[in-house]
């Protein structure tokens, strides 16, 4: 016992004493690898693998300190042949890694046009859900998650983790059907949930003559920074609420730049919305 505690000591001095620039750049750049491939595995079967990896690399510490000499060997031999272990077990993983890397920014002119092609998609398919929504007089609630998480909310309703397209989100809608009655919450590039319930408005100044979906709209807006489109079914004009604040009706080309902003990394996201709002302001989507 009492060589461990020595042993626990001297870690502790070298961390303390020997510890240079370079190894701290060293420990963070290992510390983002790790944090990564925790994101990667995520609701994955290799999150599992990955904890027993850990697992046996923290028996194997522990081995070593108390001196268990059979154990520690065998399982330094497991983790020495660690690389061809990984690429077996993690395979799926890998491959989706690099993937990943190959779409990044990082790689160039390619990366970034496969953004701008994801981006263009996601808001070409919500612009046409509105739209058809619009014409066919079908009321519609989405929220927009931003940086206040929307979690609460998500729970009220039926989790879908769904790829965002215009014939789902229409189906979702479409009247007497399970899911209508609520609102859809979007998270970056997914359809989280569906038929969740928001908070109504609490400001007096909220027009009377909404209905429900207009109050719940500008309710959520006023508990977080979420943006919210919203279809109106009596009359098919296409709104959106932010800051507690419904502004309507929006054009086409309005919606479509109030969308590319939500979906593009601008330093001054309100100043950009607000400027987007203004420029969409005029006659309904549907008209």
């Amino acid at each position: 016992m009492n060589d461990i505690w020595i042993t626990l000591q001297n870690m502790g001095w070298n961390l303390t004493h020997r510890l240079g620039i370079v190894d701290v750049i060293d420990i963070l750049i290992v510390a983002f690898i790790l944090y990564e491939l925790l994101l990667l595995t995520r609701h994955t079967r290799g999150s599992a693998l990955l904890k027993g990896l850990f697992a046996i690399l923290m028996i194997s510490f522990l081995s070593s300190l108390l001196g268990f000499t059979s154990l520690n060997w065998l399982l330094t031999s497991v983790l020495k042949n660690g690389a061809l272990v990984l690429v077996v077990l993690f395979q799926p993983e890998l491959r989706k890694a690099l993937e990943k890397m190959g779409r990044s920014r990082i790689f160039g002119k390619n990366g970034r046009k496969n953004v701008d092609d994801e981006r263009e998609r996601i808001v070409s398919e919500i612009v046409q859900t509105a739209v058809d929504l619009s014409k066919r007089r079908v009321g519609a609630l989405i929220v927009f998650e931003q940086k206040t998480g929307l979690q609460d909310y998500i729970e009220t309703g039926t989790m879908l983790n769904a790829e965002i397209s215009a014939p789902l989100l229409e189906n979702i809608f479409e009247p007497n059907t399970p899911l209508h009655d609520g609102a859809v919450i979007i998270r970056d590039d997914q359809i989280v949930a569906a038929a969740c319930i928001l908070p109504l408005a609490e400001a007096s100044g909220v027009s009377r003559e909404l209905g429900t979906r207009h109050r719940a709209a500008v309710g959520i807006s006023e508990n977080t920074d979420a943006t919210v489109l919203i279809v109106s079914e009596e009359t098919g004009i296409v709104s959106m609420a932010r800051d507690g604040v419904l502004h309507r009706p929006l054009t086409v080309d309005g919606l479509k730049d109030i969308l590319n902003d939500l979906y593009t990394e601008k330093k001054n996201r309100l100043t950009a919305f607000l400027q987007n709002l203004k420029k969409g302001m005029g006659e309904a989507v549907h008209e």
